[in-house]
């Protein structure tokens, strides 16, 4: 008896970090994907771990901050087709996080060359239009949305 061979996707985690009116932005660097502009600290799952144990695990890693299970609030799910490539379909959950632990420090200067607060009514011009898009989303009470291709702007 053959068993089917099930379809694979690629699952990231988000934080959306919030202090007031501003969310934690970083801008990526030697990378070789998005350099120069920027997103919010996000990675993609291990396998093996759920999605808030990736959140934790990227909040220590990229900001240096502990953040607990109980002030994780999923906001938005994004499922995108691909990003341009064939076999890159990805599912995309963006976690809102009001309260952690430790200061915000970049902990991968060499893939991050700027950690910083930024207006959420006022984002720079210079970021992945992905996830500008699902931070406007956001803002606007927007808990879904699917991508068949790569937004570019």
């Amino acid at each position: 008896m053959s068993h089917k061979e099930y379809f694979k996707l690629i699952p990231a985690v988000y934080l959306v970090l919030r202090r007031d009116d501003d969310v934690l932005l970083l801008r990526r660097a030697n990378t070789g994907y998005q350099d120069g502009n920027y997103s919010v600290v996000a990675g993609h799952l291990d396998g093996d771990e759920v999605a808030t144990q990736g959140l934790i695990r990227e909040a220590k890693e990229e900001a240096g901050i502990t953040v607990n299970t109980q002030d994780i609030k999923l906001v938005h799910t994004a499922h995108r087709l691909t990003r341009n490539q064939p076999g890159n379909e990805r599912l995309d959950l963006f976690f809102e996080v009001r309260n952690w632990q430790g200061e915000v420090t970049n902990m991968e200067p060499h893939k991050c060359d700027e950690l910083a607060w930024y207006p959420l009514a006022n984002l720079p011009a210079n970021m992945i239009p992905f996830v500008r898009r699902v931070l406007t989303d956001i803002s606007n009470g927007v808990y879904y949305s699917e991508y068949e291709t790569e937004p570019l702007e």
